[in-house]
């Protein structure tokens, strides 16, 4: 797991760099494959807190951006989206994998199999 940290238009903290680097390093749980991150924490407008990740983990790669007007919920909103974002591709692999149907095979199959409805009416 490598964590890289940039600090733009921003005085570096260590309080600042920690919280990301303990957040960031969490979501590791979530991938298969060793991770590596680039932070980017940047200050715009002298108000907005603006927080860029990017991941790569083998051949998977997120990317989460997000700004507000404090530097530590950027931060927890970002680690929340890409939460989300990794959550979803890898259900999405494992039901691959599983060789479970798509969608558009289930809905065809219900379909081919519903009988026909009677169109003669009756009497």
């Amino acid at each position: 797991m490598n964590i890289a940290i940039t600090f733009r238009h921003i005085e570096p903290s260590e309080p600042v760099k920690n919280y990301a680097l303990e957040k960031i390093a969490k979501l590791q749980k979530f991938l298969r494959q060793p991770m590596q991150a680039n932070v980017t924490l940047d200050m715009e407008r002298r108000i907005e807190h603006v927080v860029e990740v990017r991941i790569s983990s083998g051949s998977e790669h997120y990317h989460g951006r997000e700004q507000s007007e404090d530097m530590y919920a950027s931060i927890d909103k970002v680690v929340d989206k890409l939460e989300r974002q990794i959550r979803s591709g890898k259900g999405a692999s494992v039901a691959k994998m599983r060789g479970s149907p798509r969608v558009g095979e289930v809905a065809a199959s219900a379909l081919a199999a519903a009988p026909a409805p009677d169109t003669e009416p009756e009497d």
